[in-house]
């Protein structure tokens, strides 16, 4: 009896932690989300209604103006454009690199493993830094063009790693072995074997690249001077730190300028249109986020 009342009074406890910690989830949740909601309600509400700050938390007068000015600024289009192609191409050459990498470094056969890996690792600390970097990139004739957005991150070491492990830990030496029985070479292993059970990591990293890719500032900043190649980043940073709402970067200027605060709106607007990519993209690497990640780091 002792027991069962003993059982009781614990569970009590549970039942008082529980709900402890969905009331702190509860909050924590509602800080994360409450700027979140600030923008997107923003960017539907009336130039008016921000101005003169009446949106707290839905849509004050439902308006598309601010949607309507994104679409009509040709700066937003040209880098909504660009960064869609660094996004998809950069993913594609880091994908392709990181794997020709990780799985021989995964192979314990392989000749000089532990200083290749030291040498991979070495980069993660130290670099050439800014200045060197900008003369290799002028030298290798990739100043203000693509190359310059896709080359010089090709791979991350970080990524590189987790992918290795991943292989490793994942993909059992008997189906090597079983493979080169059959007279598999070690490309068609890695095409054919490798690479389709490495999916959760490869969706992984992908993410971590695309998004990588998507919010590249630094590297545009630095090597592009052509408008027509900067990436969205560049004209969001002139948006909402610079304040820079030019009437040129506007096809019909006179009719959206006119409007009363169309520039504070275009910020919360563009916000919201920049991260769609992302959302959309997320989902689908969801369910392979979690046990990627862990399986491809928890080991060494």
């Amino acid at each position: 009896m002792a027991a069962k009342n003993k059982k009781v009074k614990h569970s009590g406890a549970d039942q008082r932690l529980e709900i402890s910690l969905t009331i702190a989830m509860v909050i924590v949740g509602v800080i994360i989300l409450y700027p979140l909601i600030i923008v997107l309600s923003t960017s539907f509400s009336s130039p008016n209604a921000v101005m003169s700050g009446k949106v707290w938390l839905y849509p004050v007068d439902l308006s598309l103006e601010g949607y309507k000015a994104v679409f009509r600024t040709n700066d937003v289009l040209i880098g909504y454009r660009n960064s869609l192609f660094y996004m998809v191409a950069g993913t594609i050459v880091n994908l392709v690199m990181t794997m020709l990498a990780a799985y021989p470094l995964s192979r314990s056969d392989m000749p000089g493993q532990g200083p290749i890996m030291m040498i991979f690792t070495f980069t993660m600390i130290f670099s050439g830094g800014m200045i060197p970097g900008y003369l290799l990139i002028k030298d290798l004739k990739m100043l203000n063009t693509v190359w310059c957005m896709l080359i010089p991150g090709a791979i991350s070491i970080h990524n590189m790693i987790i992918a290795r492990t991943f292989i490793k830990s994942n993909i059992p030496k008997e189906m090597l072995e079983a493979s080169q029985i059959d007279g598999c070479s070690d490309i068609q292993y890695f095409l054919k074997m490798v690479l389709p059970l490495s999916g959760a990591v490869i969706a992984v990293i992908t993410l971590y690249y695309a998004i990588a890719h998507w919010n590249a500032y630094f590297n545009a900043f630095m090597y592009l001077s052509d408008k027509e190649l900067y990436p969205l980043q560049i004209f969001l940073k002139n948006i909402l730190v610079s304040n820079q709402v030019e009437t040129e970067m506007l096809v019909e200027d006179s009719q959206v300028t006119a409007q009363q605060g169309i520039s504070e709106l275009l910020k919360y607007s563009l916000i919201v249109v920049a991260v769609i990519p992302v959302m959309i993209i997320y989902p689908f690497v969801q369910k392979h986020f979690v046990k990627g990640v862990m399986i491809g780091a928890v080991k060494g």
